[in-house]
């Protein structure tokens, strides 16, 4: 894999991440939602869909996907879809910086597990 096809996946990844990072935001902020009468449910539905950050997140998420199109006219699903996996590790520290998430050493391990396989199908 190319520099330029990495990159491409790694753009991909990067707004897969900040649009978890951005649908976490705006769920604190809907708080929880209650699995009440269809009432209820369509409440919390327009007041998801009209909440900036979960909109942001979904925003990012479709332009993740045209990215992740493009990646795959371009190298194999068997080693562009692992590359995915960098979106865990950077939820994962980005969550814990901004809120206050664990990472406790279990969860450093599994990070750490998780880059020396990007790294080796990225040679592949």
């Amino acid at each position: 894999m190319n520099l330029h096809t990495f990159s491409i996946i790694f753009a991909g990844v990067l707004l897969n991440s900040a649009a978890q990072l951005m649908l976490k935001a705006g769920a604190r902020t809907l708080g929880t939602v209650a699995m009440g009468s269809s009432a209820s449910l369509t409440a919390a539905a327009w007041n998801a869909a009209t909440q900036p950050w979960i909109v942001l997140g979904l925003v990012c998420y479709f332009v993740s996907a045209g990215l992740w199109i493009l990646a795959l006219t371009r190298v194999d699903v068997t080693v562009a879809y692992p590359m995915l996996s960098m979106g865990y590790v950077i939820a994962a520290l980005l969550a814990w910086q901004f809120f206050g998430e664990s990472l406790n050493p279990t969860r450093v391990m599994g990070i750490a597990i998780i880059l020396v396989g990007v790294v080796v199908l990225s040679r592949g």
